[in-house]
C-alpha cells in the first residue's frame, strides 16, 4: 500500500476530499521528522512509536581504496510497533504477499 491508496482508502470511508486528507498526511508525516531530528520520540498509543535508535561506532572498509574507515557513533530513525499492533498482526490469517523490488523494471 502507497501513500495514495492510504489517501484514496481514508476518502472513501470518511467522506473527505483526498486533498485534504493528503495535505493531513504530510502534515504528520513533517511533524514525527521534525520531532525525530529534535531527538523527540513520537509515541502513538495503540498504533507503535516513532524513535531513534543508537549505533555505536565502528570500523568500515573503503573496498575501492582497501582502507579502514571509522564509522562514528550515530543516530537512525526507526519505528517500534504497539503490542495491540503486534497481536493483530499475528493473529491474522493473510498470507504475506509479496511485491517486486521496483515495479518500474525493464524485462530484458
Amino acid at each position: 500500500m502507497r501513500k495514495a491508496d492510504i489517501v484514496s482508502s481514508i476518502a472513501e470511508k470518511t467522506g473527505i476530499p483526498k486533498v485534504d486528507i493528503l495535505v493531513a498526511l504530510e502534515a504528520f508525516f513533517k511533524e514525527v521528522k521534525v520531532s525525530l531530528v529534535e531527538g523527540e520520540p513520537v509515541y502513538v498509543r495503540g498504533f507503535g512509536s516513532f524513535i531513534l535508535k543508537k549505533r555505536a561506532a565502528k570500523i568500515g572498509r573503503n573496498i575501492k581504496k582497501n582502507i579502514a574507515v571509522e564509522i562514528p557513533e550515530h543516530f537512525i530513525p526507526a519505528f517500534k510497533p504497539a503490542k495491540e499492533f503486534v497481536q493483530a498482526v499475528k493473529d491474522s490469517d493473510h498470507e504475506l504477499v509479496e511485491h517486486a523490488a521496483d515495479d518500474t523494471a525493464v524485462e530484458a
